[in-house]
Formats: structure tokens, C-alpha cells, sequence
């Protein structure tokens, strides 16, 4: 196996859950971004799992910067396996760096500030769009309300990497 441990950063617990069912799963200790840089070293062999926000992966730079990253995995609204050019050149994630993306969900009642504007003016544009597309309709869905797409099943492409 290529990792020796899964660190993540989490904001509503979805990227938690996914590194907590991929250690179990894998049978590799997981732990927060902030609870790795206290107790692995530089050398540690980590996959890093972060939360997409603005196609950008959370704490990929600090992690990036401690660690030795060997697969990085976003978690966010997008469908499993979509939108990685976009979060690759965002978060500005080496080419070299198997990169991931997987679906976790929504929680509205953790949206604060401008995060609860920007989502909240979101909803209210894809609404108010008067030709509507399937994709337009289901991001509108997924702004609306409360999802959780947590599984194992979304886990799929990154254990067959593991597997190598």
C-alpha cells in the first residue's frame, strides 16, 4: 500500500465520514489536518481528503507542505469522479498527484456569511431560469436542501488505486 495514514479536513463532516469508512475499509488510521501536524512526521505517507469549496480543495496547501502526499481526494456537491480539471487547476494540484473527487452533500444549517449568500443567490438564479435543464433542476435540488451521498460505493476508484 502507498499511504501509511488518511488525514482530512472537514467542514460538515462529509469528508470526515469518507476517511473515517476508507481507514476502516483500508486499515489505515485517520486523522484531522490539525491532529497530523502534532503527531506524524514529514515523511508520513498520507492521503489527503479536503472539502471542494469554490473548486478549491481545504487544506491541500498545509498538507501539501507537511506531508508527503501521495493521493488527494475532494469532497463536494459535484457528482463522484467529475469537475477535476477545474479543482486541479483551482487548488493548483501537481499534474504527478493522483487526484480524486467524490460526492459528499449539503449541509445547510453549517452555511455562514458569504458561503450562505453565494449558495442562497445560487438557488435563487438556477430558480428563476425560465428554460431549465435536468442539471440545472437537480443543482437546484441540491442547493435547496439537506443531501448526504456518503458511501462506500463513492469510494470506489480510490480503493482500486489503493489496490495497486
Amino acid at each position: 500500500m502507498i499511504i501509511d495514514v488518511i488525514v482530512y479536513t472537514s467542514k460538515c463532516g462529509h469528508t470526515r465520514r469518507y476517511a473515517e469508512l476508507l481507514g476502516e475499509r483500508i486499515g489505515k488510521p485517520v486523522y484531522s489536518l490539525d491532529e497530523a501536524a502534532k503527531a506524524l512526521s514529514k515523511d508520513s505517507r498520507v492521503l489527503y481528503m479536503g472539502w471542494i469549496h469554490a473548486s478549491h480543495i481545504q487544506g491541500f496547501k498545509k498538507a501539501m507542505q507537511q506531508f508527503d502526499l501521495k493521493c488527494v481526494c475532494g469532497v463536494g456537491l459535484c457528482d463522484t469522479g467529475t469537475l477535476k480539471d477545474e479543482v486541479r487547476k483551482a487548488t493548483e494540484i501537481p499534474n504527478t498527484l493522483p487526484l480524486f473527487t467524490i460526492q459528499g452533500g449539503m449541509d445547510r444549517s453549517s452555511l455562514k456569511g458569504l458561503d450562505k449568500m453565494l449558495i442562497s443567490m445560487l438557488a435563487k438564479g438556477l430558480a428563476s431560469k425560465k428554460d431549465k435543464s435536468a442539471e440545472d433542476i437537480r443543482m437546484s435540488e441540491l442547493l435547496n436542501s439537506d443531501t448526504d451521498f456518503v458511501c462506500e460505493e463513492n469510494l470506489a476508484e480510490v480503493l482500486k488505486f489503493l489496490a495497486r
